[in-house]
Formats: C-alpha cells, sequence, structure tokens
C-alpha cells in the first residue's frame, strides 16, 4: 500500500471517527443532562448553572418517587402491558407470516395486499374508539393490550425474512413426515430469532413510551400506565408553578413555597429518570440478534 493511500484511509477514518464521537454526544447528552438536573440543588438548576457536572447533590425527589404508590403501580401496570402486548405481537407476527410464505396457499397475494391496506389507511380514532367500546374494553386493561397485539408491518418484515430461509429445509422436513407446526416451531422460529428481537424491542420501546392510548380508554387511574403518571405530574408542576405567580402571599410564605415549588419541579427530571432506566436495561438483552435483524433485506449472499 502507497503512501498517499495509507494516508487517505488515515484522514477518512479520523473524519469517521469524529463523526461518530459527535452523533454519541448528541445522543447521550439529553440523557445525562436530565441526569445531573434530577440529583443537584434545586436552586441551582434554577438559576441555570447546571451544564456538564451535578451541582450540591439534592436526592429527595428519588425520595419522593419512591414513597409514591402510584409510581409504582403505574410500574406495575407499564410492565404488565409490555410484556403482554409483546408476547402477542411475537406470535400474532409470526404465526400470520408464514402461511404467507408458502406457495401451494390460495389467494395468498390477495391477502398480502388486504394486509397492507390497513398499514397505510387508518380509520381513525372516532372509529377505534366505538369499536373499543363495543367489544367491552373500554376502561379495562384489554383496551391497551387487544388492538396492539398485532402490527401489518412486523407481519410484512417477519413475512420477509421467513422467505430467506432455504425452501429445501421445508421441503427435508416434509419428506422427514413433519406437519407444518412442527416446521414452524422447530425449524423458523429458531432460524428467526434477529428478526423477532427486532420486532420484541421496537414493541418494548413503543408500548413502554405510549400514554395517549390509555388517557382516551382508561378513565379508572388505577389501570393507567407510568407513562401517564409521569405526564400528569409533568402537567400539575406546570399549573401550579403559573399560579403561584398571581397568589398574594407575604416574603416568607411566598418563599416557601417557591422552594417547594423547586422540589416538585426537579420531581419530573427524576421521573424521566426513573421510568427510562427499566427500557435501556432491555437493549442489552436484544443486542446480540438486534443488529443483524436490522439489516435484514440490505446485503445478499
Amino acid at each position: 500500500m502507497s503512501y498517499k493511500t495509507a494516508n487517505k484511509n488515515t484522514g477518512y477514518d479520523v473524519i469517521v471517527a469524529v463523526l461518530c464521537l459527535t452523533i454519541a454526544v448528541i445522543t447521550i447528552y439529553p440523557m445525562w443532562y436530565v441526569l445531573i438536573l434530577s440529583i443537584s440543588n434545586p436552586n441551582a438548576v434554577a438559576r441555570g448553572e447546571v451544564w456538564i457536572l451535578p451541582k450540591g447533590f439534592y436526592f429527595d425527589s428519588y425520595k419522593i418517587i419512591f414513597d409514591d404508590f402510584r409510581m409504582w403501580r403505574g410500574l406495575r401496570n407499564s410492565v404488565f402491558y409490555t410484556v403482554t402486548g409483546t408476547v402477542l405481537m411475537l406470535i400474532t407476527s409470526s404465526l400470520a407470516a408464514y402461511p404467507l410464505t408458502r406457495p401451494n396457499l390460495k389467494g395468498r397475494t390477495a391477502v398480502v395486499i388486504f394486509l397492507l391496506i390497513p398499514m397505510y389507511i387508518s380509520g381513525g380514532l372516532i372509529p377505534t374508539f366505538l369499536v373499543i367500546s363495543k367489544l367491552g374494553l373500554y376502561n379495562t386493561v384489554w383496551a391497551l393490550i387487544i388492538p396492539g397485539c398485532y402490527g401489518i408491518w412486523n407481519i410484512i418484515l417477519c413475512r420477509t425474512f421467513f422467505m430467506t430461509i432455504s425452501q429445501e429445509l421445508w421441503e427435508s422436513a416434509s419428506i422427514d413426515g413433519a406437519n407444518n407446526y412442527q416446521i414452524f416451531l422447530q425449524i423458523y422460529i429458531p432460524l428467526s430469532k434477529p428478526v423477532l428481537a427486532v420486532i420484541a424491542i421496537y414493541t418494548v420501546v413503543a408500548i413502554w413510551n405510549s400514554w395517549f392510548a390509555s388517557m382516551v380508554y382508561q378513565p379508572n387511574e388505577v389501570l393507567h400506565p407510568v407513562q401517564m403518571y409521569l405526564q400528569r405530574v409533568l402537567i400539575s408542576q406546570t399549573l401550579k408553578l403559573d399560579a403561584m405567580k398571581d397568589l398574594p402571599l407575604d416574603q416568607e410564605t411566598r418563599k416557601w413555597l417557591l422552594r417547594k415549588a423547586l422540589t416538585a419541579k426537579q420531581l419530573k427530571y427524576s421521573i424521566i429518570i426513573f421510568v427510562t432506566l427499566p427500557i435501556i436495561m432491555v437493549y442489552p438483552m436484544f443486542q446480540k440478534h438486534f443488529v443483524k435483524g436490522v439489516m435484514l433485506g440490505s446485503l445478499k449472499g
């Protein structure tokens, strides 16, 4: 290799490394910023003095979170919704995708077209609300689970991966006397861990971060996920700070209320960290298969 070529490669590597480092900082810093705000002195946070490192460690907001049973109830509900919804999503996606790979399935093209239509054209919020109400799902845990237990895009993705599995494997197993259920469970599913990992992590993130569906379909606060708890805290603290500005209070009372408001305001940063940590911990579990799964269809051979 010539000196010019080696120098060019080195320059390219430096540019790529700087670009990756910049993207990493841009991605990580917002989370770091919220973390240091959640453990810094409320007065320093209010004055805008916290940027890189925390100032004056303060953990009372986390103590408030741990003592609030509503947060733990919401966390329990979120775990239930996420685990149940993800398992059902994997089952429905794989079961629907497998028959669509079989060339002897009559009307296979029509079924695929039928699936594609609702993927691009949605009925909207009101028809969905009416359907959920008529099915008796309104104000139940199933209002968040049943409508989200399948995904057209996930079915198409799973079907695409299944079609990359050698047809000879299916034929060999069929000759040996295996039926479709055995072939599906013993051959296709073990070979499909990458795509199933992708579907699982996308579903986990989507369900964990969801709060709007609960707001629409679950008036009962007992059923709310932890994201609804976070949403209520963010709104309530904003309203309290706005309302306090116009109250006719003496100086000492105003200072006391301001100190309480600053602590309550910092509470939202602590909740964001607490709610985000479980979903961050999920990624390493799927990392081995996730990279291969997201590259589905990009490489041949």
